[in-house]
């Protein structure tokens, strides 16, 4: 399952969505946030959905990457479903026992589901169509204007994107674990939860380990390598916002708008 999430990940590719300028798809992002955050009915749900789609179609990433990166998820949007279902005073539907299942409290879950499960794509279609570096790049241009307020824009910007790399590696690392003490006779998966919380101790001191081990190998790369934060750095591709750019960002404003129109209707 640790393999299963997607967020950090990069699926290489030619797409349109690739040759998008990362600045314009971390705000698209932040868009597509705000306009979840935003929306007060299904059908704003429903428009951020056709947003995401068609952004997945044009990107040509697999489907199988997306449902993957939902399956850790399940867990959370079953509590997330239960909570509001039954928790949620309203009209009541049907009764189990001492619970009762009212009908808001079936459209608050659906509301909470469809804003967990749209949030997580989104965030994965960030990554998986952008390389660490670009993301980099458009972190830091996005900061550059806080600099004149002596935020680090450049080693802001770089100690995000490592930590969003590292996700992937980091899970790779704790499965390679608990694989190895599973062979030695070690149980995850029997017992309540709590004896399963404490059955994961044990991975902590070689995960902490390895991620010590690991940033201080990177730490001596980057020194060997004369690096210097960004002062007086080039780059080999400098970010330009094209007219595909500005047609991404321009649908979604629009999506935005039509959703705080619709919310107000």
């Amino acid at each position: 399952m640790l393999k299963d999430i997607t967020i950090g990940q990069y699926f290489p590719g030619d797409s349109v969505v690739h040759r998008l300028d990362p600045r314009v798809k971390i705000v698209l992002t932040f868009i597509l946030i705000i306009s979840l955050f935003v929306s007060g009915n299904m059908l704003g749900y429903g428009g951020c959905a056709l947003f995401i789609v068609l952004a997945l179609i044009l990107s040509k990433v697999p489907v199988k990457y997306i449902f993957k990166g939902l399956r850790p998820l399940l867990i959370i949007l079953l509590l997330t479903i239960f909570i509001n279902m039954f928790m949620v005073k309203g009209e009541v539907l049907y009764n189990i026992g001492p619970l009762e299942i009212t009908r808001e409290g079936l459209t608050q879950a659906a509301r909470m589901a469809s804003r967990l499960v749209l949030l997580v794509t989104g965030a994965s279609l960030l990554t998986l169509t952008t390389s660490p570096i670009a993301l980099t790049d458009g972190i830091e241009k996005l900061l550059n204007p806080l600099r004149r307020f002596g935020v680090p824009a450049h080693e802001l910007a770089m100690m995000m994107t490592i930590a969003l790399r590292f996700i992937p590696t980091l899970l790779d690392e704790t499965d390679k674990i608990m694989k190895a003490q599973m062979a030695r006779g070690a149980d995850f998966e029997s017992g309540n939860l709590v004896k399963r919380a404490r059955n994961l101790i044990p991975l902590l001191v070689p995960l902490f380990i390895s991620a010590f081990r690991r940033a201080d190998e990177l730490a001596l790369a980057m020194e060997a390598r004369c690096y210097r934060g960004g002062k007086n750095r080039t780059r080999m591709k400098v970010l330009k916002v094209e007219r595909r750019d500005y047609l991404a960002l321009a649908t979604g404003l629009g999506l935005l708008i039509l959703i705080i129109v619709t919310r107000k209707w």
